[in-house]
């Protein structure tokens, strides 16, 4: 979701529409004399944007496809670093580059457009493809994930992750229906769902959604990630540095609100203490409370309805 694109087979050229873009630049407060960091640089949206503004830009992202778009399209900047990387090694990153520090930093989170209209991913529950989603090409699968996992273990991922009220009988459904053959693609998947689901409760929406996102979440570890990161974020940032983060579900965006209520405000002191006596001082402040898409953007990028738009200035 982090970008609109269409896809050209032949050449592999794209074009694309970040989400919230204008308000994601402004959000950073670029100049030329800045270092940014931009976590999540996927076909190059906001990066590039980036790249014209501040004085340095460091382009991250984990998945290969990303990073051959991302040399098209940056490689004629000379304030441009690509890496390949997950976001979460962003202390290492800066480490290696030999920076003591950033003056901010932009994630954009879920999975891309690009990865989930591109159906060989098999990101997308629309289309049928082998059960891979993984973001980095590497590691666990989707299908490993299904077919592997206890019954307990499949019904916790389904709840936690998609809250998904019908997780217990789509997680027993799975392990019967692995029991006659492996669970290879996106359609076995849906199918399993679809007769796991009552027949009214699939008229709200498409009955695999929240399936799908419990399972890429935790085939590529993105809440644990993304905790990691914030942290590590934090303490690569300048005085006066910025983190920006666009989440595209409530999981996501419920943890990056405490974490910056907490950094804001960490005081532990009860209530009615009339000062602070526990000594613990904000690390820094919100600029603003959110930001959500316009409903011109939303016109333009329907994907872009749930994205939200947080951002935490460091002291």
């Amino acid at each position: 979701m982090r970008w609109r694109l269409w896809l050209s087979l032949t050449n592999m050229k794209f074009n694309h529409k970040s989400v919230l873009f204008d308000e994601a630049i402004a959000s950073l407060n670029i100049n030329e004399n800045k270092i940014i960091a931009d976590g999540t640089a996927g076909g190059g949206g906001h990066s590039r944007e980036i790249a014209k503004r501040a004085k340095r830009l460091i382009a991250i992202d984990q998945d290969p496809d990303a990073i051959s778009v991302l040399h098209e399209r940056l490689d004629g900047f000379d304030n441009v670093t690509i890496v390949q990387d997950n976001f979460e090694n962003i202390q290492t990153i800066i480490k290696d580059l030999g920076l003591n520090g950033i003056d901010g930093m932009l994630l954009d989170l879920g999975v891309s457009s690009f990865q989930l209209d591109t159906a060989e991913r098999g990101f997308s529950y629309h289309q049928n493809a082998p059960l891979d989603m993984r973001m980095s090409k590497n590691g666990m699968s989707a299908a490993d994930v299904v077919n592997t996992y206890s019954e307990e273990a499949l019904a916790d991922i389904l709840f936690r992750y998609g809250e998904e009220k019908f997780a217990r009988r789509i997680a027993a459904n799975m392990v019967a229906a692995r029991q006659n053959k492996p669970i290879e693609t996106t359609f076995d998947l849906v199918e399993i769902i679809k007769q796991s689901y009552p027949q009214k409760a699939m008229r709200d929406s498409h009955p695999a959604r929240k399936t799908f996102q419990a399972i890429r979440i935790e085939v590529n570890a993105e809440l644990d990630r993304l905790e990691r990161t914030l942290t590590a974020a934090m303490e690569c940032l300048n005085s006066g540095g910025r983190l920006s983060v666009i989440t595209f579900h409530s999981l996501e965006d419920r943890m990056v609100k405490e974490t910056f209520a907490r950094w804001a405000n960490p005081c532990t002191c009860p209530k009615e203490f009339p000062v602070c006596v526990c000594g613990k001082k904000p690390l820094g402040t919100m600029p603003f409370k959110f930001k959500a898409p316009t409903e011109a953007e939303l016109e333009e990028n329907p994907r872009a309805r749930s994205s939200r738009l947080r951002c935490f200035e460091k002291y």
